[in-house]
């Protein structure tokens, strides 16, 4: 079950803010109506996106997978 503060994935996709499928968000609120609000940081800390997102479009983080770093594509 994802609660808040848990950090997850996305599973696809959401180009109109930059992000791809696999970027790790932050939950920072679970809506009553399925889904999240997600925030995703650079590695310098700056907030990229706040988004809301469908509980088939992020997933758990697993024990056993590492992160890994992708350069942001110009706007």
């Amino acid at each position: 079950m994802i609660k808040e503060h848990d950090r997850v994935a996305l599973t696809e996709d959401v180009p109109e803010h930059g992000l791809k499928r696999g970027d790790i968000g932050t939950v920072v609120m679970v809506h009553s109506i399925p889904g999240y609000e997600l925030e995703f940081v650079t590695l310098d800390g700056d907030t990229l996106a706040v988004i809301s997102a469908y509980p088939h479009q992020v997933r758990a983080l697993g024990k056993r997978e590492i992160a890994q770093a992708r350069s942001l594509e110009p706007a």
